[in-house]
């Protein structure tokens, strides 16, 4: 089972990722080590999680959510 977040950076910017182990995933960003992107817009929060059953639908899923424009993704947040 593989989760696949966005979170929302400092900035206000959107960040969309997925993960095996979401708790770990969060730390990791959290010490700075997760990604470059989100390392220069500490602090976070977590708006959306979604699961997925594999990483192959996982991945798919996160290439669909990065397509999409910001208004886009900020209406699936909110549902």
């Amino acid at each position: 089972m593989y989760t696949l977040y966005i979170l929302q950076c400092s900035d206000g910017s959107l960040y969309t990722g997925i993960a095996k182990d979401l708790d770990k995933r969060l730390e990791t960003h959290k010490q700075g080590t997760g990604s470059k992107y989100v390392r220069a817009r500490l602090p976070f929060s977590l708006v959306y999680t979604e699961k997925c059953k594999n990483r192959s639908i996982a991945t798919k899923r996160e290439m669909a959510i990065k397509k999409l424009t910001r208004q886009q993704k900020l209406k699936l947040i909110k549902k």
